[in-house]
């Protein structure tokens, strides 16, 4: 199982990168969690876009995603210049009738995914946990028998996340704010809040992203290791995590 960022800014990217994006990758299966704005261009630096398996969004706000609408004409482009008509599925969440309908297109189907139940796409099951944010969001533990991810998405902290993300592999959390900021409103987690998450859920390496447009981000993953002892890692283009079976 293969975990790379594709874009790892909150609200809007900084310059020649991108918003929330990732790509989960196992068996030649490939998984895209999110894409936000800019992401289409930053994912081509690593497949081609016809390469996708499926698709699935934590919520719908634009800096998850905004390239929505692009990949859905990538694909209609591509399936024209190959006279092919393949179905790219794209999982979302249907408690935001507008948002979901817009998911299915020439060549994309929106598919509603239940978060009550686990979901299986290709070689990953899916368990969804829903986040404290303004609109409807769920993050996601997804499994593949021998390794396990955790994505915060978007959420202010809470004593619920620790059982979910109980000794997880890897956990990549939502990190808006700096240690001592009060993120409840917006609904994002601080810094001191995502490394509590991580040493009191024994997970194995932590991933800070959603990054913010302020202050130094080195002092996020300093705050950070004040109360989780494990590897951390600021999120970057193209910053990968691999477990071999």
């Amino acid at each position: 199982m293969k975990w790379t960022v594709i874009g790892y800014w909150g609200a809007y990217p900084a310059s020649g990168s991108a918003t929330s994006c990732y790509l989960l990758e196992k068996d030649g299966f490939r998984l895209l969690i999110d894409c936000g704005s800019g992401a289409l261009s930053r994912l081509q630096e690593t497949i081609d876009l016809m390469s996708l398996d499926a698709v699935i969004l934590s919520h719908y706000h634009h800096d998850h995603k905004a390239d929505i609408g692009a990949l859905q004409y990538a694909w209609l482009v591509q399936n024209t210049l190959n006279n092919t008509e393949r179905i790219l599925p794209i999982y979302g969440h249907g408690f935001d009738s507008d948002n979901f309908a817009a998911l299915s297109h020439h060549f994309t189907e929106g598919i509603a995914y239940d978060p009550s139940k686990s979901l299986t796409l290709g070689p990953f099951d899916i368990q969804f946990h829903k986040t404290q944010h303004p609109v409807p969001c769920y993050g996601m533990k997804i499994a593949d028998g021998n390794a396990s991810i955790v994505y915060t998405a978007d959420t202010a902290f809470s004593e619920d996340w620790i059982p979910f993300a109980k000794n997880a592999d890897l956990l990549i959390t939502d990190t808006n704010f700096y240690k001592g900021m009060d993120g409840r409103g917006p609904g994002h987690m601080t810094s001191e809040e995502a490394g509590i998450l991580a040493s009191k859920a024994g997970v194995g390496q932590l991933y800070l992203s959603h990054l913010p447009h302020f202050g130094d981000h080195k002092e996020l993953a300093k705050q950070a290791s004040e109360v989780y002892r494990g590897p951390i890692e600021l999120a970057r283009e193209n910053l990968k995590w691999t477990k071999d079976r």
